[in-house]
């Protein structure tokens, strides 16, 4: 599926789009600061951040999307209730080694948090550096939560900074609860958005 918006051109990526969208999530996020925190060896950081990301895309239930010229990716999951976006298992430690402690403590703090019931999970939703504040988040946001609002289905997601959450506040998601941090770790907003009804103005 491809569309235009005001800013960007999304579209599904497909098999063949994996590799892109793996590379534009590992540039997107190598100076989050959630990243940094889980992955803090600067040399490791895209290597793991690649199979952190690769079990999200080969998840029965993702969506993989590219946002203009390989601008922006974004990976989305509809989730059954209760179901996981990843399991404990997904986290190898001679893959992650001490990173798979911290991506286990971040999951056990999140996993109370994260609704039971069905909805639209948005784990991760990039842009590269040089084009951030172009809109290509946005097109990327609004694409698919068009769909989630005309099907009637929420929407679930942990802002990793301020700046991100200011974006998912103007496309209608609100706080879940008070923040969450893990030790030394940055905070993580959980956010929540019920669909649109119709008349609304999002």
């Amino acid at each position: 599926m491809t569309a235009d918006t005001a800013y960007a051109t999304v579209r599904r990526a497909g098999d063949e789009g994996a590799r892109a969208v793996l590379d534009v999530l590992t540039e997107a996020f190598m100076n989050d600061p959630l990243v940094r925190w889980l992955f803090p060896a600067a040399g490791d950081r895209g290597r793991l951040q690649r199979h952190y990301y690769r079990p999200l895309l080969a998840h029965p239930a993702a969506e993989a999307y590219l946002a203009g010229d390989h601008e922006g990716a974004s990976v989305w999951l509809t989730l059954t209730a209760g179901e996981r976006a990843l399991t404990e298992n997904s986290f190898e430690p001679r893959v992650f080694g001490d990173s798979g402690l911290r991506l286990r403590a971040l999951g056990e703090a999140l996993d109370p948090r994260h609704p039971r019931e069905p909805h639209l999970y948005l784990p991760c939703i990039g842009v590269l550096g040089g084009r951030q504040g172009a809109g290509f988040g946005s097109a990327m946001l609004r694409h698919r939560l068009e769909r989630a609002d005309a099907d009637g289905v929420p929407a679930y997601l942990e802002a990793s900074s301020a700046r991100s959450r200011a974006l998912y506040l103007r496309h209608g998601f609100a706080d879940l609860g008070e923040p969450v941090r893990v030790a030394d770790g940055p905070l993580l907003w959980p956010m929540w958005r019920q669909p649109a009804q119709e008349g609304d103005n999002r």
